[in-house]
């Protein structure tokens, strides 16, 4: 028995590394040295030496969404929400992301469908203006099912020291702007499974309310803010960054405060995406909990003195995002929702 026989396609990869190629090459800038191949990917950092520069790294994955993408049989949009929850992290700090890597497994490889996953991490990586350096497939017969696959990216930004954000002189009072999700993203998909199946004949079925069937609802992919935050960053004085992932509003707009600075957020202050409303009826759980699991349609928020609010919000529409005022800096801990069904 050799290696194929046992599952595991050796020429496969070297085809699927041969259609990826072109995709990964499209992300190289000026900064990528050699070619793909090596054991480890290279990219210089000359042209961000000015200060004290400091690497700034983050890992995710894509998680159960990926389940989705099985019963659509469609590929090539998950790539980008593997890049968006790894470098939407990074630039929360106020850093430029520099490269990219990704790792896939997979019960079988089809060297067509491992094309598009890529393509799609490679738009990812295009639209964050990073590298895709270099990346592993692994091929794991009998641990995975045939056709179904897990995907995960880490990706490295830089900053100068002097002006990394670490939310440190937030203080009581600042403003608090919200950038409008994409939809659900890549996070609380264990819930959305369950509440929504995995049926692909009524996830196929067109919604009204969504102007579109569920299961290309589910499959939008999550939002990249990079560039958005980072010409913010280059204008205004931001103070912090939330990227609301996992955990919602709750767990992760905090993680920007410094001890003793809450926040208060006023739910009513724009207009929930319809996918939430469906998700509360369908889950019944007050808004409380549902604002400590999902992004309510609500992707990044950006943490910036009150005298510059406007300036922010207005720049940040020109850049093609839809912003909100949301709340503001309080004196405390934790996060108080205003405006919530109880």
């Amino acid at each position: 028995m050799d290696y194929k026989e046992a599952g595991v396609d050796v020429t496969a990869g070297y085809k699927a590394v041969e259609l990826m190629k072109k995709h990964v090459k499209s992300t190289f800038d000026k900064n990528v040295i050699g070619d793909l191949g090596s054991f480890g990917g290279f990219y210089s950092v000359g042209d961000y030496m000015s200060g004290e520069p400091v690497l700034v790294a983050g890992t995710d994955g894509v998680g159960t969404k990926l389940k989705y993408a099985f019963i659509a049989d469609k590929h090539n949009t998950v790539g980008i929400d593997c890049v968006a929850m790894c470098v939407n992290d990074v630039v929360c700090q106020g850093a430029k992301p520099l490269l990219f890597l990704d790792y896939m497994a997979v019960g079988k490889l089809f060297p067509e469908q491992a094309e598009q996953i890529v393509s799609g991490v490679a738009e990812g990586c295009r639209m964050a203006g990073c590298a895709l350096i270099g990346g592993e497939t692994a091929e794991m017969p009998g641990f995975y099912s045939v056709g179904e696959y897990d995907l995960a990216g880490f990706s490295v930004g830089i900053v100068d020291k002097n002006k990394a954000i670490t939310g440190a002189n937030i203080q009581a009072g600042d403003a608090l702007i919200g950038l409008r999700s994409s939809g659900i993203h890549s996070n609380g998909f264990s819930l959305v499974r369950k509440l929504f199946g995995e049926e692909k004949e009524k996830l196929t079925s067109f919604v009204p309310a969504l102007g579109k069937t569920l299961l290309e609802e589910v499959l939008t992919p999550t939002r990249i803010y990079v560039k958005t935050a980072l010409s913010l960053i280059a204008e205004y004085p931001v103070k912090g960054i939330a990227h609301i992932t996992g955990g919602g509003f709750i767990e992760n707009v905090p993680r920007m405060f410094p001890k003793g600075i809450g926040c208060e957020i006023d739910c009513k202050a724009y207009d929930r995406l319809p996918v939430f409303d469906m998700l509360k009826e369908k889950s019944g759980l007050p808004d409380s909990k549902l604002y400590n699991t999902f992004n309510m349609g609500i992707g990044m928020v950006l943490c910036v003195p009150e005298s510059a609010a406007a300036n922010v919000m207005k720049a940040a529409e020109a850049l093609g995002e839809k912003a909100y005022r949301i709340g503001k800096t309080v004196e405390g801990e934790g996060v108080k929702l205003l405006g919530i069904d109880k």
